[in-house]
């Protein structure tokens, strides 16, 4: 799953979702609150916290669906993924 740095940023985008309830991988961010303009605004913050830039190809909707698929894009453009 992903490290606790991630799911920190990602729940303040999230207003749907209650502080105590539990974000699983297959959760829709959609669903959970998570506009246009949220998106925006996690992805720098994410770019930021890990020091990475998303590839074009990684900018679109389905990137931002759920957070497993938003965990595995980062973690494949991390570049300590390889140790």
């Amino acid at each position: 799953m992903w490290d606790d740095q991630f799911e920190q940023i990602l729940r303040p985008f999230l207003p749907f979702l209650p502080p105590q309830e539990e974000l699983t991988p297959d959760a829709e961010l959609k669903d959970l609150g998570l506009d246009s303009l949220g998106t925006v605004q996690l992805l720098g913050t994410l770019e930021e916290a890990y020091q990475l830039r998303f590839r074009d190809s990684a900018l679109t909707m389905d990137t931002f669906r759920t957070p497993g698929v938003l965990w595995d894009t980062m973690q494949s453009m991390l570049p300590s993924a390889a140790s």
